[in-house]
């Protein structure tokens, strides 16, 4: 799939699909050859990232045991208790985007790759008080009071605002090390580029799936109410390397006898694709 994922990055620069930059070999004193490949780590960023999921769109198996969690765990999609609400030229983008890279994958007869997003609260101590890995939060240093991080002066975590957006000013962002294309273009901010402003830490570059400033909305359990929170996320779909052969139609046989056929992550290409993009949907709703 080399050439046509080649032609398709080279096509979409704001494609979503994990970067591969080198495929090497090296050869050790004993003659042992050792390949490997360097890719873009999306979570190599300017922000801490608070909380971090694997998102396929499947549900069998998709879920974290609580006593396995700790500040490294990447949560998977049963744990995500959010939806996300983006600016509305924003969303667009990014499903148009998503759009084109699941079908990309989907010609390829590619399947189980995930959706791998990262989220930066701007008041972390909302955490602590909605949720339900609060031993996580304290073991990860998230304190009730502010986010530290950053190597800059920390923000009031009471502040009613997480973040500001004002025109792009080339040279006045912090440049980080993700390789996308064009920047992005916001309605608030009257359909023209824009920069990330986070008080007390700094100017940020705002592209697609990087630096992108969201809405967190949580419906608390047994009330009506909803719990909401500027966050930060950073996205990309990584794992996509899997082809859907023989042995993984095998394993979409042997499961559908235990388990409801649509919950399996194994399953054909076309509908990978079509529940993925679905669930997304669910995960970014459109604002009312």
């Amino acid at each position: 799939m080399l050439p046509k994922y080649y032609n398709h990055v080279k096509a979409y620069d704001n494609t979503l699909i994990t970067k591969f930059f080198g495929v090497h070999r090296i050869t050790l004193k004993a003659g042992k050859k050792v390949r490997f490949v360097v890719m873009g780590n999306m979570f190599c960023t300017e922000l801490r990232i608070h909380r971090k999921y694997d998102l396929k769109g499947s549900t069998q198996g998709r879920s974290t045991k609580k006593q396995k969690i700790n500040e490294n765990t990447t949560l998977k999609d049963l744990d995500l208790a959010h939806a996300f609400h983006v600016d509305k030229s924003w969303r667009e983008a990014l499903f148009r985007q998503i759009a084109l890279d699941s079908m990309f994958l989907e010609s390829q007869s590619i399947i189980d790759y995930s959706m791998l997003l990262g989220i930066h609260f701007r008041a972390p101590n909302h955490l602590k008080a909605a949720t339900s890995h609060q031993n996580t939060l304290e073991s990860s240093g998230i304190t009730s009071a502010m986010d530290c991080s950053v190597p800059l002066h920390c923000e009031d975590a009471n502040s009613s605002k997480g973040f500001l957006l004002v025109a792009h000013e080339p040279g006045t962002t912090a440049g980080g090390s993700h390789i996308r294309g064009s920047m992005v273009r916001a309605s608030e901010g009257g359909y023209e580029e824009v920069d990330l402003v986070l008080p007390g830490t700094g100017r940020f570059r705002v592209q697609l799936g990087v630096n992108m400033p969201a809405r967190a909305r949580k419906l608390l359990e047994s009330t009506d109410a909803v719990e909401e929170y500027d966050v930060v996320l950073y996205l990309g779909i990584i794992d996509i390397l899997q082809e859907y052969n023989t042995s993984k139609r095998v394993e979409h046989a042997v499961k559908s006898l235990k388990f409801d056929p649509l919950s399996i992550s194994s399953v054909d290409p076309n509908l990978y694709s079509k529940r993925f993009v679905s669930f997304l949907e669910r995960v970014f709703p459109e604002q009312d």
